[in-house]
């Protein structure tokens, strides 16, 4: 054999290899566009509806910012920023502003501090009836948040609500939680607490799956009390998951309108009116809607809530990448 042919060979070979290494590819490539073709299919359908539903009205909100509109008449008159311009010279909606953010400043620390006590206890893998005891704190979080406010409106009745009449019978005088200023957005913030405590128990319960529970035993084999545990073990493990809860758990109490609104409708006296209720009260229960306006204090609203998850995708990325440094 000359050493030509054997280069011939050679060069035979790696035709023939490539010819049949492209033959599997094919078949494979082509399974691989069948299967893409069927999930973009059903996908569609909640693309579709997504962007009907959720980009269309952000965008139209941005238009609608910029004209004064009633939503009945066909004429729609731009008027720039005008309506951006009332929305900041009006004092009821830096009010809005004020009770949104008392509201969180009350309900996120509760949120965050009760519900990581509370995820600790029932962590704990000897507690009896563990999973009734977490399905009895997570009820609330599957009940309808409108039908917990018309509930409670009635529990909390100042003459005929049971909490009152129970208050009447020890000789206290009766409080009207929902109807006296002082007292109406402590008890909405108390009630959206309970609503949602569910919620931020179980990414507590998640973070804490994460702590071997041996380490916490050889902890208590070495005589470290509970507080101890929790100061030198709990705490510091915990500390990536801190800043992700708490951001989640700021975005979520953004989104109240439903409880609120039920509860006390923004009154009295403007004292629970959230931005979202005021956004509400222009756009749909004003004597004449004025849309324009409505819009404008939404795309405030909406980029305070961007700001608030850019935040989160930060805390994210930077707990990742702590991750990834160990």
């Amino acid at each position: 054999m000359t050493i030509r042919s054997v280069h011939l060979t050679r060069r035979e070979a790696r035709v023939r290899a490539g010819e049949s290494a492209a033959t599997n590819q094919r078949p494979a490539r082509h399974g691989w566009k069948k299967k893409t073709t069927w999930i973009w299919l059903f996908l569609l359908p909640t693309v579709v509806l997504y962007g009907i539903y959720t980009i269309y009205p952000i965008i139209a909100s941005y238009w609608y910012s910029l004209v004064e509109w009633n939503g009945f008449d066909e004429n729609q008159t731009f008027v720039g920023i005008s309506n951006y311009r009332e929305v900041f010279a009006d004092p009821l909606f830096w009010n809005s502003f004020k009770v949104t953010l008392l509201f969180m400043v009350f309900v996120v620390p509760a949120r965050v501090l009760l519900s990581l006590l509370m995820a600790m206890v029932l962590n704990s893998p000897k507690l009896p009836l563990i999973g009734v005891l977490r399905s009895a704190f997570f009820i609330p979080v599957v009940t309808t948040t409108a039908i917990i406010g018309v509930v409670m409106r009635f529990i909390l009745d100042p003459a005929s609500g049971p909490i009152n009449s129970i208050l009447l019978r020890l000789g206290s005088g009766g409080i009207d939680f929902l109807g006296d200023p002082h007292w109406a957005l402590p008890t909405a913030a108390v009630l959206y607490v309970w609503k949602f405590f569910g919620v931020t128990m179980i990414y507590w319960l998640a973070a804490l799956q994460t702590i071997p529970y041996e380490l916490n035993e050889a902890a208590r084999i070495d005589g470290a009390g509970t507080g101890k545990i929790f100061r030198y073990i709990t705490v510091p493990m915990l500390k990536p998951f801190l800043i992700i809860i708490t951001v989640l758990t700021i975005e979520e109490t953004f989104h109240n309108f439903d409880l609120m609104y039920t509860l006390t409708g923004g009154g009295p006296y403007f004292h629970t009116e959230i931005i979202e209720i005021y956004i509400y009260r222009w756009a749909f229960a004003a004597a004449i809607p004025q849309l324009g306006h409505a819009s404008a204090a939404a795309v405030v609203f909406g980029l305070l809530v961007a700001v608030v998850g850019a935040i989160q995708l930060w805390a994210v990325y930077a707990t990742r990448r702590r991750g990834a440094g160990r």
